[in-house]
């Protein structure tokens, strides 16, 4: 009989290699190989498997099972099954290998979360198995489309499968990386209780046509988008201190002089400037709205300057950032070339948090200080968004977790998110497994 670590060990080998590749166009990801793959493992007698497509290609997977008590919590358990794209070039190991090597599975999605989606699925089969009847209903999805905007996953069965999805807690993607920073005694367990907002906006940079054979003095658009690439990268907006950071950087059991450098608008720069790089981006992301352009594109023919061009800027944004407000950022970031720019498109995607005083919150804590002793848990903002936004705007208590092991710290962790040589180790798959176990048992048993 195999055990909960070697089925997730497989399970994860096996969504790696089913490269579910998700671009953002509507054909990509074909996630229906991982819900084909999820929905094997899963069937059995008395299991209730619903399944939905609404792209060709983009399924979702929703399991239940039925609490005995209406009015008991209910606990939604949350996995997607796309990934990012790769550059191969990059890697020590074929990415959608799935190879374990030295107890460690590498690929595409290890991290960013396909290791939470095949442990939940695990512990979702070793609950349905032994027989176990909960007072409250347990649901398990495994969703397409989150790494792009949702449309075809959570937000497609939020928006049409309420009744299905819907329940009082959930947890999803993800924390319970040991952070480097903290000499206090035991690990601190970061528990994203909360993620930042986008305003995805794209800009066109104008200019004057010519020929490319005389470019002096020319309005070249292409030149000007380079320098207001240059200018938003170099942007910093105001430092803003929310409560959640407060709570964070005081769980921590930092030493008072490093507390104080965290927690003081003035000093916070030259300490992040010191801090290891991954925990450096992470905190910064954390305490500011960010202004990341990504993308550009413009000329039609190599002897034709061009007269306009295109700069896709990846906002993120802290609550009571939004609209004019980061209009004016952009504005100022971009300067005397503004009146060059127009904006085409923005998005308007608000930052979501839940509460901190619930009995998930305290669950969580408890099973984690069981299973790595000394241990607490401390909530965090993510910068980037999940799929618990759609939950958390129905009214859902969302946050996200999992449990890393030593040999991923904070500052690796971070840097693997859609970066090169992701990749989690089996301790963390071991970890992961029991707390889902676990949390469905004591929280709704």
């Amino acid at each position: 009989m195999t055990t909960q670590l070697e089925e997730s060990t497989d399970l994860l080998q096996h969504l790696i290699r089913n490269q579910c590749v998700n671009d953002g166009t509507p054909d990509s990801g074909r996630e229906s190989r991982s819900a084909d793959l999820l929905t094997s493992y899963l069937t059995g007698p008395g299991v209730e498997i619903e399944r939905y497509e609404p792209h060709p290609g983009r399924a979702s997977l929703v399991v239940r099972i039925e609490g005995s008590d209406p009015k008991a919590p209910s606990l939604h358990l949350c996995g997607h099954t796309d990934v990012v794209p790769v550059n191969e070039a990059g890697w020590q190991h074929d990415p959608f290998g799935g190879e374990l090597i030295d107890g460690t599975v590498w690929g595409r999605g290890a991290v960013d979360m396909l290791n939470v989606t095949a442990t939940m699925a695990t512990a979702i089969k070793r609950l349905i198995t032994s027989g176990f009847r909960p007072k409250g209903t347990i649901i398990y999805t495994a969703v397409a489309d989150e790494e792009a905007l949702g449309t075809w996953g959570a937000e497609w069965l939020v928006n049409n499968k309420w009744d299905l999805v819907k329940s009082d807690y959930m947890v999803t993607e993800f924390g319970g990386a040991r952070f480097g920073l903290t000499k206090g005694d035991g690990a601190k367990l970061p528990v994203m209780v909360g993620e930042k907002g986008s305003q995805w906006t794209k800009l066109r940079v104008k200019g004057t046509p010519g020929h490319g054979s005389m470019p002096f003095r020319a309005d070249n658009a292409a030149v000007k988008a380079g320098e207001v690439l240059a200018r938003i990268g170099r942007y910093r907006a105001p430092t803003r201190l929310q409560d959640t950071w407060y709570q964070f950087i005081g769980g921590l059991d930092l030493p008072p002089l490093q507390r104080f450098l965290l927690t003081h608008v003035s000093t916070l720069q030259p300490a992040l400037d010191r801090a290891p790089i991954g925990i450096g981006r992470f905190f910064y992301a954390t305490t500011h709205t960010t202004l990341s352009p990504n993308i550009v594109h413009s000329g039609v023919k190599i002897n034709v300057i061009p007269d306009t061009a295109m700069v896709e800027v990846d906002i993120r944004t802290l609550p009571g950032d939004h609209g004019a407000g980061v209009r004016a950022m952009l504005r100022d970031a971009i300067g005397d070339l503004w009146s060059s720019c127009e904006i085409i498109s923005e998005g308007d995607n608000t930052p979501t948090e839940s509460p901190l005083d619930t009995p998930l919150w305290d669950a969580l804590a408890k099973i984690s200080a069981d299973l790595v002793p000394g241990s607490k848990t401390v909530p965090m903002l993510l910068m980037g968004a999940t799929d618990a936004r759609f939950f958390r705007r129905k009214g859902v208590t969302a946050y996200g977790y999992g449990l890393m092991s030593e040999r991923i710290p904070f500052d690796d962790f971070a840097g693997m998110f859609h970066g090169n040589d992701e990749r989690v180790d089996q301790e963390s798959l071991r970890l992961c497994g029991e707390l889902w176990e676990r949390l469905a048992r004591e929280f709704c048993g």
